[in-house]
């Protein structure tokens, strides 16, 4: 198909989330921007929020990932059921019942100042980094298959990206994000099954006869029970749990959406929602994975990991399905991005800034201020994606989890000592614990197999990484019982 016609598809589409905006933005303000009003209709938060839990790495990489392991991510998604259940009746009645418009306030009035402010910083670090590797892995692919032919250059592609995004957050913000997610998020989920549909099609296989092919080439296996294997059953669901807890419960951009639903009642049954649907859409992206798998053979597509999907589609399959994956890999995109920026936004004004303590600012002056704050990490997200670019690391799904293991783990120890110890912190020191447990977790992945033997790391480095954060808080903590807030899980 036509570049042209593809590129001319992709600003249509851009349109109408603009004229989603402006419906949405009229009269908004910073609460709006913030926390929707703490009006949103808990269904639209559910039904968007799968689009910002899977993102574009998961469209492009989960089906990819399954040449080289399988099902078995099969393994996390077991645990994320566990963790989403955990974030519903743990987390989400604490953040209701302080009233939080950021979730990290809850460590200032438990833990104190340094403690609030390295929580903060650390969601910045972590959105930062995880968010634009999933941009640049969109950006590429994009870049592969319409761009480089226009004579575009990627990094014009990605700031012309940046600019649409801050056209539709810059004044709604999450107000409007609740929409404009729900819209993408439907465009996403219809080229999922529709690819599935259309693949199924080609190979002239019935549901059950395409899984009994995966299953004589081992493309089905989800279980792996060698316990030197970072792959392994135990690690990969408890790892499951944990990235939940700590991405999506302990992760202002995810928090941000859930917490602008007015009631407790109606956010827990958008987050029980939201796994309902995950474990369907995730299974259905797994089987996306193991048809590519079966059909590139057969079409003499060689390429593996994040580039046999848009390898097999838009070399092999009709113009129509290419039209609905441009669609849907943008639709992928931009939840991702937007609510990050937003989120990002809002961490760094109310968090770092202080914008709603701060008696030298007007409302007016709030709002300026929160308008170059965004601007700003929109450049930021620019730096950042064409650092990724110069990287090119093959499969971003891998790099993704391994920020998260460095940079979540100080926010798991940190939520985790508050909730379950009555200890006081000495507060100038958290810094260094919150710092230092991530460096210590770099140097025993480097050593390991000095240190470890046989055994290999995986995604419990992020609980590693937790473990020794509260161990380190602890060490610095007394008896004392504060006069500030205490929480029982």
């Amino acid at each position: 198909m036509s570049p042209v016609l593809l590129f001319c598809i992709l600003i249509g589409y851009f349109a109408l989330l603009l004229g989603v905006a402006w419906a949405t933005s009229r009269n908004a303000n910073n609460d709006s921007f913030f926390i929707g009003n703490k009006s949103s209709n808990w269904m639209l938060v559910a039904f968007g929020m799968v689009g910002t839990t899977l993102s574009g790495a998961t469209f492009i990489s989960v089906p990819g990932a399954v040449g080289k392991d399988a099902f078995g991510y099969g393994q996390i998604l077991i645990g994320y059921v566990f963790g989403y259940v955990a974030v519903a009746y743990i987390l989400l009645p604490l953040y209701y019942r302080l009233k939080l418009t950021s979730i990290y306030h809850y460590l200032d009035v438990r833990l104190g100042r340094r403690a609030y402010q390295s929580g903060a910083g650390f969601f910045i670090v972590s959105r930062l980094l995880g968010s634009t590797a999933r941009l640049y892995l969109v950006v590429n692919i994009l870049q592969a298959i319409i761009l480089d032919s226009l004579g575009i250059p990627f990094w014009l592609t990605t700031l012309v990206i940046l600019a649409m995004i801050l056209m539709y957050t810059y004044q709604g913000g999450v107000k409007t994000i609740v929409w404009t997610d729900t819209l993408q998020t439907t465009c996403m989920l219809f080229g999922l099954f529709a690819c599935v549909w259309f693949l199924l099609g080609e190979l002239g296989m019935s549901i059950p006869q395409s899984l009994d092919a995966m299953r004589a080439q081992g493309l089905s296996r989800i279980f792996t029970m060698d316990v030197d294997s970072p792959n392994f059953f135990w690690k990969q669901f408890v790892a499951g749990i944990f990235i939940v807890l700590t991405m999506t419960g302990m992760d202002q951009e995810m928090m941000q959406k859930t917490i602008s639903v007015k009631t407790l009642a109606d956010s827990q049954k958008n987050l029980l929602s939201l796994t309902l649907v995950l474990v369907v859409v995730l299974s259905a992206f797994l089987f996306l994975g193991g048809l590519l798998y079966l059909y590139a053979p057969l079409a003499g597509v060689t390429a593996t990991g994040d580039k046999i999907f848009p390898a097999v589609v838009m070399g092999h399959l009709p113009a129509t399905v290419q039209i609905i994956f441009l669609i849907a890999l943008v639709s992928a995109l931009f939840p991702s991005a937007d609510g990050a920026i937003t989120a990002l936004t809002s961490t760094f004004c109310i968090d770092i800034l202080g914008i709603k303590r701060r008696q030298d600012l007007d409302v007016a002056g709030q709002e300026s201020l929160r308008r170059r704050v965004h601007l700003g990490f929109a450049l930021l997200f620019l730096v950042l994606v064409l650092g990724f670019k110069a990287v090119d690391e093959p499969s971003m799904i891998g790099v993704i989890l391994k920020l998260a293991a460095y940079t979540y783990g100080p926010l798991l120890g940190l939520f985790a000592f508050g909730m379950l110890t009555k200890r006081t912190l000495t507060d100038r020191l958290v810094p260094f614990v919150t710092v230092g447990a991530p460096v210590l977790c770099a140097i025993l992945e480097f050593y390991q197999q000095y240190l470890l033997g046989s055994y290999r790391l995986g995604l419990e480095l992020l609980m590693v990484n937790g473990i020794l954060v509260f161990v380190g808080l602890f060490a610095i903590s007394h008896k004392e019982t504060a006069n500030k807030l205490t929480v029982t899980a």
